[in-house]
């Protein structure tokens, strides 16, 4: 089974890789691609978080045509009551359908949301906070802020097994008759 996946981040790549064996027995081929989300470098709301991630799909499968599936994950973060959180949309497609997930929701803390709000990305306002070097390919925010309790991997790979769930439920999100 061929998954092209619109990143070439590690942590995006095993997170897919992890969700992907728990649910087929299939021999797994990953084929990470850099592609471009056509969005804002920082997305600012769930609407463009969530087209970054449908557009990375689609410059993946362009790069990448005949591939069983096509993931794209976008993170992004989104303003409400004065509060910033972070979140990432997931978006997975093969032949058939196309599949959203999104993660948990958590809330960055006011020095963060300063810096974002200042025009830094999320990964460069955490590297710059807790100086740290790349953590976007590592442990990520939620990592940071949970003593890796939970990590960025592991935040993603329950969001893309959660919009797995289509295709091992084939019948029911075709309208298909039940076997």
């Amino acid at each position: 089974m061929k998954i092209v996946i619109a990143s070439k981040n590690p942590v995006k790549i095993n997170a897919v890789l992890k969700s992907f064996q728990a649910c087929f027995t299939e021999r797994l081929i990953s084929v990470p691609v850099s592609v471009p989300s056509g969005v804002s470098d920082q997305p600012m709301d769930e609407d463009e978080t969530l087209q970054g991630a449908i557009n990375r799909v689609l410059q993946a499968r362009m790069k990448q045509p005949g591939a069983d599936f096509y993931v794209g994950i976008e993170g992004g973060v989104s303003l409400h009551h004065d509060r910033l959180f972070a979140f990432a949309w997931i978006v997975v497609v093969n032949s058939d359908f196309e599949s959203h997930a999104r993660t948990a929701t958590f809330e960055l803390p006011p020095e963060i949301r300063t810096l974002i709000f200042s025009g830094m990305e999320l990964g460069d306002a955490d590297d710059q906070v807790f100086k740290k070097q790349n953590s976007k390919q590592q442990n990520g925010a939620v990592g940071l802020l949970t003593s890796d309790r939970v990590t960025r991997e592991t935040l993603y790979q329950q969001a893309v097994l959660l919009a797995l769930i289509p295709f091992i439920n084939r019948q029911l999100y075709l309208n298909k008759e039940l076997e």
